[in-house]
């Protein structure tokens, strides 16, 4: 068993993201929107911007609390949308339930949509014109590549049909040429189809629920959950049970979580790069 070091990974990318701001002189900023006061997203934001100010990418945070109405945050994200100096928005998700997250995330312009959760985006997903890819997904499609293994022709049975990673993953990998089986909280008979992936993505947020029974010899692992639990993380696959039984396995934490902010911002210089061509074409 291999593990898939998300660390090592995101950081030589990083690293040539570097190296890409400064060879072609970009100027890349991100703009976050904010919205109450959810502990955990005050860490991916806080992370995000540690991120950013590593990279050399510019980042504003702008901050909304309950008592705000949605068009205030309209219309920041239309203000945002107009500054040319912009190249990505990002409204950080949970929002608190009395705003409509997807009819807000719909007025983001697709050319800023870095998070690619926007209609335009996973419809150019659907038709195989990818734009922007999700971070997560596409986090899990680097990392597969980087370690050289096989997507084309591949059974690959996702395990989650969230909006953020599910959905889009499934798209991507098809892209890819993969024979994808996305499974979910109704799906019935799921260790027959479990053990029949050559590559398994959970994402169902149920810690340690993947065994070693729901695999087969040599599956590659890819373990999306972070269950906090008693001051610890947990994944949703049970490191210890299948270690012995996979290829390569993520570990949690360590393994997706690292390449997350990296594909996004990864987004947010390619959208400056097509800012460049589209100023000088």
């Amino acid at each position: 068993m291999k593990l898939i070091d998300g660390k090592l990974i995101a950081r030589e990318l990083k690293r040539k993201l570097q190296e890409e701001i400064v060879a072609n002189n970009l100027n890349p900023k991100l703009a976050i929107i904010m919205v109450g006061n959810n502990a955990a997203s005050e860490i991916y934001i806080k992370n995000k911007v540690k991120t950013c100010e590593e990279l050399g990418i510019k980042v504003n945070v702008y901050r909304f609390d309950e008592s705000n109405y949605e068009n205030d945050i309209i219309n920041k994200i239309k203000e945002l949308n107009a500054d040319q100096s912009v190249h990505g928005i990002l409204v950080q998700s949970p929002l608190p339930a009395k705003f409509n997250e997807d009819y807000i995330i719909s007025f983001i312009d697709e050319l800023k949509d870095v998070d690619g959760f926007g209609t335009y985006n996973l419809g150019c997903l659907a038709r195989d014109e990818e734009k922007f890819i999700a971070a997560t997904p596409y986090g899990i499609i680097k990392m597969l590549e980087y370690e050289n293994i096989p997507i084309a022709g591949k059974h690959i049975v996702i395990l989650g049909r969230s909006k953020i990673v599910g959905r889009p993953l499934l798209l991507a990998l098809l892209n890819r040429n993969a024979t994808v089986t996305i499974a979910h909280s109704k799906t019935n008979n799921l260790k027959e189809i479990t053990t029949t992936a050559d590559i398994l993505i959970v994402a169902i947020g149920k810690a340690n629920y993947i065994t070693k029974d729901y695999i087969k010899d040599n599956a590659v692992i890819i373990d999306v959950g972070i269950n906090r639990i008693d001051g610890k993380i947990y994944g949703d696959v049970d490191f210890q049970s299948v270690k012995d039984k996979a290829s390569y396995i993520t570990p949690v934490p360590g393994g997706v979580g690292p390449m997350t902010i990296t594909m996004l911002l990864y987004n947010v210089v390619l959208s400056a790069k097509n800012e460049r061509k589209k100023n000088n074409g």
